[in-house]
């Protein structure tokens, strides 16, 4: 259950927005993407950081990473949950070549699939299927794929590499640290908008 002030102020000022066509794309950068998240709040330099060793470990500049849902704002809108000692870090890596990287790889393995070489089980292809529909949309998120879609090495790398910036190895605190990545600054901005496009219209 939400108990954050800041949520009532968030949905106080979507409900106060003008009926003008760019308003809640402005709303979503000001509040959404754009900004120190909360986790960071009066830590700038820590956020720095824990961005950079982001950018190092796969050669993007620093300003392409984001921590988006409720790292960034305190709070859940989806979830209707407050941040937690339970929550995760999202991180979002905005990267065209690194999207593509592991999309080639992806091709490599669905190639595999349509010469029957590699055979998933019901519950694989449900998330095999659901990765694809996020990728469609620009959006790659790894937990969504099949433990053998990757060559191993690679797989391994990236959540290795974001276990050790996890938990007793977080700046921001003790907490796990995920990751996805955008092709594009344009569809993280979209896939953003999607979500506050489903609040306003339940909103009374």
């Amino acid at each position: 259950m939400l108990k954050s002030e800041k949520y009532a102020e968030f949905l106080k000022e979507i409900r106060s927005l003008p009926d003008e066509e760019d308003s809640l794309k402005d709303f979503c950068r000001r509040k959404i993407i754009h900004g120190t998240p909360y986790i960071f709040m009066q830590r700038e330099d820590d956020y720095y950081y824990f961005l950079k060793q982001i950018a190092v470990k796969y050669e993007i500049p620093f300003n392409s990473i984001h921590i988006s849902g409720s790292g960034k704002l305190g709070f859940s809108f989806i979830k209707k949950t407050d941040f937690s000692l339970n929550s995760d870090i999202d991180v979002t890596i905005i990267s065209a070549n690194l999207f593509d990287k592991i999309m080639d790889m992806v091709g490599d393995f669905q190639i595999s699939l349509r010469q029957s070489s590699i055979y998933l089980t019901e519950s694989q292809q449900t998330k095999y299927f659901d990765f694809l529909k996020y990728s469609a949309m620009g959006w790659i998120r790894p937990d969504l794929l099949p433990k053998k879609s990757y060559p191993s090495e690679f797989r391994k790398e990236w959540f290795d590499f974001f276990r050790s910036i996890s938990y007793d190895n977080c700046i921001a605190g003790n907490y796990k640290v995920t990751a996805g990545v955008f092709k594009s600054y344009e569809c993280f901005e979209k896939y953003s908008l999607i979500g506050l496009d489903k609040l306003t219209i339940k909103l009374p």
